[in-house]
């Protein structure tokens, strides 16, 4: 019961925290690494013991699986080769470097438990990127890239991570061995990852209710990672195979309704176990910092800085080096595409910020070793960890948007623009046509013919002045004109339908379903 009702407060506390950084305009990550930081040192609350595993378990699949399923299939084959490069090459580099900084800058941490460090920390989160982003006039190719880069890096950070971990619970490592084994374990997930993906598709083709369609969606990530683990693969990239599988596929059998109760579950859920990570690291740094004396806590420090330098500056130099080395084969070899501009590859290198993925992983580092003895450096790792999410969340985030007014990188959103509205004018057009082979039908009324022809004309005259750049005044004035009215007529049905509840001429459950509908009306307004 008490620990039930610490988590009960720790969501209360995430709440508040996203509250005031919502009326502040602040970024959430920031505010929430601030408030994990004030938990760990406000005197009185209490320490809390988690398994390690457990954290996991609950926390990675379903972040990991969301992420997977919003990835752009196209988007990411278009930028397949900074993605990759970004999402292993960088992941792989940052951990050897990270892991080289720790073993001599923390005194009496072996290599293992170094590269561990470096694997945790190695990773970006693009949620926390983009919170510092989201007003900000970024190229739509260097976000395309930042959240490709996100879904594999997590992986590949989790199996180096794992691999690291293995390493210092045993005692022994193989360079050879580990090869051998990344490769099985890398394919084995794929594998399964594909066919748990067509198993969930071919289920909920045949489904149409949106409470049990959601909760396969919710437990989709569970079902794609426990049965690999359980056949020694990895459940990680698992996850990252059914996620972009049922993200291709999910357009086709999931209902409408389905989606819009889809969008709000996962946004919950996406938030609720972001906010409860940093919280629960900041009550598991206390007895870290209760613990340490004045030099033991100077050494931490340092080596805090220095992680956190090694961290940035080796993403940095990655993401410069890979960016050019196309270029530095000589003309032969030379690719055709333009040289990418300095000044994104610094975007992408500065806009490196670490996040909620690195919390999970440090608080998932086991306890003790399979000796029986505390793991080596534990409790050094989670706080270096948080230095390092502090560092790169406050130094960097916050020196993102003038960076990019000093660069000049700056994107209008006409290319997607242009996409949007051509989508928008194809399906109108698409519409059209079926409407007139449809007239001829002997269920279809006159007046709804015309009204519906009506409608579909006006959307399509709309949507052909945009995509020709030269906007119709009337038009234009017609078309804010009916959403400025439907909104006021909507206020009007709702005011009246709470008028009939209360006066007891209605129930409640038909104001709620009726309120319902209006709601959805008012959605679609917001796309008009």
């Amino acid at each position: 019961m008490h620990n039930f009702e610490t988590v009960l407060a720790l969501l209360v506390g995430v709440t508040l925290l996203a509250l005031v950084a919502r009326r502040f305009g602040l970024p959430t990550p920031a505010v929430l690494v601030a408030g994990g930081l004030l938990v760990a040192l406000v005197p009185g609350l209490p320490a809390v013991q988690f398994d390690s595993q457990l954290v996991f378990l609950i926390f990675i699949p379903p972040l990991l699986f969301r992420a997977s399923l919003l990835a752009s299939y196209r988007d990411v084959r278009a930028t397949f080769r900074p993605i990759l490069s970004l999402g292993i090459g960088h992941v792989l580099f940052a951990t050897v470097v990270v892991a080289w900084i720790a073993h001599r800058a923390i005194p009496g941490l072996p290599w293992a438990a170094a590269f561990a460090l470096g694997a945790v920390v190695s990773p970006p989160d693009v949620a926390a990127a983009t919170a510092f982003l989201r007003r900000l006039p970024i190229p739509r190719r260097v976000v395309t890239v930042l959240e490709g880069e996100s879904m594999i890096n997590d992986a590949a950070a989790i199996v180096a991570y794992r691999m690291a971990v293995a390493a210092a619970v045993t005692g022994t490592f193989s360079l050879m061995a580990a090869s051998e084994r990344f490769v099985w374990v890398a394919a084995g997930g794929l594998a399964v990852g594909l066919a748990v993906g067509w198993l969930i598709g071919a289920v909920r083709r045949y489904i149409h209710d949106p409470e049990v369609e959601n909760t396969i969606s919710l437990l989709s990530g569970y079902a794609a990672f426990l049965p690999a683990e359980h056949f020694g693969v990895s459940g990680v990239l698992a996850v990252v195979a059914t996620g972009m599988y049922l993200g291709r596929m999910g357009p086709r059998i999931v209902a409408a309704d389905t989606r819009v109760q889809n969008i709000g579950m996962w946004e919950v859920v996406i938030f609720i176990l972001e906010g409860l990570i940093f919280i629960l690291t900041g009550l598991a740094l206390r007895p870290i910092l209760e613990g340490l004396t004045g030099a033991a806590a100077l050494d931490l420090a340092r080596a805090a800085v220095l992680v956190s330098l090694a961290a940035i500056v080796a993403r940095l130099v990655w993401v410069y080096f890979a960016g050019n080395f196309r270029w530095l084969l000589g003309p032969r070899l030379r690719p055709r595409q333009a040289r990418p501009r300095w000044a994104y590859l610094t975007v992408v290198g500065w806009a490196g910020l670490r996040g909620g993925d690195t919390l999970i992983l440090a608080a998932a580092i086991p306890t003790t070793t399979a000796a029986g003895v505390p793991f080596p450096g534990r409790d050094a790792i989670i706080a270096v960890s948080y230095s390092v999410i502090l560092v790169t969340l406050l130094g960097q985030g916050f020196t993102l948007a003038p960076l990019i007014e000093w660069l000049d990188v700056e994107e209008t959103g006409e290319e997607e623009q242009r996409e949007e509205i051509g989508a928008r004018l194809r399906a109108a057009e698409a519409a059209l046509q079926r409407l007139e082979q449809l007239a001829g039908e002997e269920w279809m009324h006159p007046d709804a013919l015309s009204h519906t022809r009506d409608r579909y004309r006006y959307r399509a005259r709309h949507l052909r002045g945009h995509a020709n750049g030269v906007v119709d005044g009337a038009v234009e004035t017609k078309s804010i004109a009916n959403v400025r009215l439907a909104r006021e007529l909507l206020a009007v049905e709702r005011r009246e339908l709470l008028r009939l509840r209360d006066h007891g001429e209605i129930s409640d459950a038909v104001m709620r379903r009726v309120q319902r509908e209006l709601d959805y009306e008012e959605l679609l307004l917001h796309h008009e």
